[in-house]
C-alpha cells in the first residue's frame, strides 16, 4: 500500500508545485486583505502620509497578485510585480531584526521571495489557467 502511494506521488509530483503556488498566492492575498481591512494599521505602518501610497500599493499588489497566483493566471507577471515588495521586506524591514524574530520574520520573507522567483522563472505548473490557455 505505501509503495503504491509513493509511486502515485512520484508520478504526480508536478501537483506539489501547483499546491505551493496556490498556497503562496493565498497567503499573499490574505496579507493584502489584512492591510486593506485595517486602515488604522496601514496608517500606523506607513508612519506618515507620504508613505501611505506605498502601503496602499503593496496591499493592492498582494490582493491582485495573490489572486492571480492562486488561479494560475499571468503567473510570471503576478510573481514579478511582488518580487520588489518582498525584496523591500527582506532588506529594509526584516534584515535588521535578524533570523527568528517575533512576528513576521526574515526567514519567512526570504522563503516567499525565493518561491516568487521560482514561479517567475518556471511559470504556473499544471493546475493553472496559464496551462489551459497555452494548450489551446
Amino acid at each position: 500500500m505505501n509503495i503504491n502511494l509513493f509511486n502515485w506521488f512520484e508520478q504526480h509530483h508536478n501537483y506539489a508545485y501547483s499546491f505551493l503556488r496556490i498556497f503562496v498566492g493565498g497567503a499573499l492575498f490574505m496579507r493584502g486583505l489584512l492591510f486593506i481591512s485595517d486602515p488604522h494599521k496601514l496608517t500606523q505602518l506607513a508612519g506618515s502620509e507620504q508613505f501611505f501610497w506605498m502601503y496602499s500599493y503593496i496591499a493592492i499588489v498582494h490582493l491582485v497578485g495573490g489572486l492571480l497566483l492562486v488561479i494560475g493566471l499571468f503567473t510570471r507577471l503576478a510573481a514579478l510585480i511582488q518580487i520588489p515588495i518582498l525584496l523591500g521586506a527582506v532588506f529594509f524591514v526584516h534584515l535588521s531584526k535578524g533570523f527568528l524574530a517575533s512576528g513576521q520574520s526574515l526567514e519567512l520573507s526570504v522563503l516567499v521571495l525565493f518561491l516568487l522567483i521560482v514561479f517567475f522563472l518556471f511559470g504556473s505548473g499544471d493546475w493553472s489557467f496559464d496551462m489551459k490557455r497555452n494548450k489551446k
